[in-house]
């Protein structure tokens, strides 16, 4: 089990943390929403749960509850910039649908 980031999102999750002043990384999960059935909910994460899994990639703490891991696991999280719109994106190798506006997710 596993989630990666890319170096843009790394960079983008360090870079935020340093301008915070305070945090451990980055908390990755899921809520059930939009016309597909799941959305992504990204966080900054100031702690560890009892129950998180957390993984290190390029030197950032990923944090995700487990019953989100089963959707997410295998993800990879992107940074991307796009004129002036910027936004964390996601490869989620698990996932059968997406609706139109990519906001939202099956598997």
């Amino acid at each position: 089990m596993a989630i990666s980031l890319t170096e843009s999102a790394a960079r983008r999750v360090k870079s935020y943390l340093d301008n915070r002043g305070s945090g451990i990384g980055l908390r990755l999960g899921v809520k059930k929403t939009g016309c597909s059935g799941y959305s992504y909910v990204v966080n900054y994460a100031d702690a560890v749960g009892e129950a998180d899994v957390v993984f290190e990639d390029r030197g950032v703490a990923v944090v995700v509850d487990p019953e989100a891991l089963v959707l997410i696991d295998g993800t990879e999280v992107d940074f991307v910039k796009s004129g002036l719109n910027e936004a964390f994106s996601f490869r989620n190798p698990n996932i059968s649908g997406e609706c139109g506006c990519g906001e939202s997710f099956n598997v």
